[in-house]
């Protein structure tokens, strides 16, 4: 059951989100070829102020083997999601594409983002990736309306992707704000006009995932770290939006 947040909630969010998108900036911009991923899980810690908190770092979701052990969540190249910076030992080199995504705990309440970038030297393939899934991003966002329902969001990132990338239905977006998970389930491909409606005061975090190749995805022995089947590279770009009462607000920015 969707949850909406009231206005006093949406501004604790709003001001979360503000906070968390400055540490992202700071994260992607630390993202250098010889950078150290587990660094990236350091100075995460320092940055988040004394009274928030990493929302990911010890979190377990349903079906996880275990708590979450990072605070941030690094994915390199054909990793699309969850990759466990701080018990890797990987370096970042030029050319490789980083998905940094993260959650803030902020006065008793989640935000969640992600961004992707290129580490150095990017070609043309590469940029096209990032593009399409941040557009796809966008107008995903810009879906949504009162009351409308969680199709609408699917199926205008679907049309942006195209037929040119992959999909990954496996992995949606969902509720957030009282917790990291909450309902309802956000996926990339749709239909509008279908699915839960979105009342005034619904917050969600909306995170297409495209790739250059398979749709099918692989688990990784970590539990958590999801990569494409064959080794084709992927993008992820992430908002926390409230849903008001002329349209959509953008919380993580």
């Amino acid at each position: 059951m969707i949850k909406p947040k009231t206005n006093e909630e949406i501004e604790k969010l709003a001001e979360g989100g503000r906070r968390l998108s400055g540490i992202l900036s700071q994260l992607t911009d630390a993202c250098k070829p010889g950078l150290a991923i587990k660094d990236l899980d350091v100075l995460v810690q320092e940055m988040i102020a004394d009274e928030d908190k990493a929302a990911f770092y010890d979190y377990q979701p349903r079906g996880a083997p275990r708590p979450y052990p990072s605070h941030v969540c690094v994915s390199i190249n054909d990793a699309i999601v969850h990759g466990i910076p701080s018990e890797s030992d990987y370096v970042l080199a030029d050319g490789d594409i980083v998905t940094v995504d993260m959650g803030l705990l902020h006065d008793g309440l989640i935000t969640d983002s992600a961004k992707t970038i290129v580490v150095g030297t990017s070609n043309k393939e590469k940029d096209e990736l990032l593009k399409t899934c941040q557009d796809a991003l966008y107008a995903g966002i810009d879906a949504i309306t009162p009351n409308g329902h969680v199709g609408d969001i699917s199926a205008a990132i679907q049309n942006q992707v195209g037929d040119t990338y992959s999909i990954f239905r496996e992995l949606v977006g969902h509720g957030v704000g009282y917790s990291v998970h909450e309902d309802p389930s956000v996926p990339n491909f749709g239909r509008a006009g279908t699915g839960q409606q979105l009342p005034v005061g619904t917050v969600i975090a909306i995170e297409p995932m495209i790739g250059l190749g398979s749709e099918i995805i692989l688990a990784d022995k970590d539990g958590y770290t999801y990569r494409t089947n064959d080794g084709s590279l992927s993008a992820h770009f992430e908002h926390t939006v409230a849903v008001t009462a002329t349209g959509a607000r953008i919380l993580s920015r």
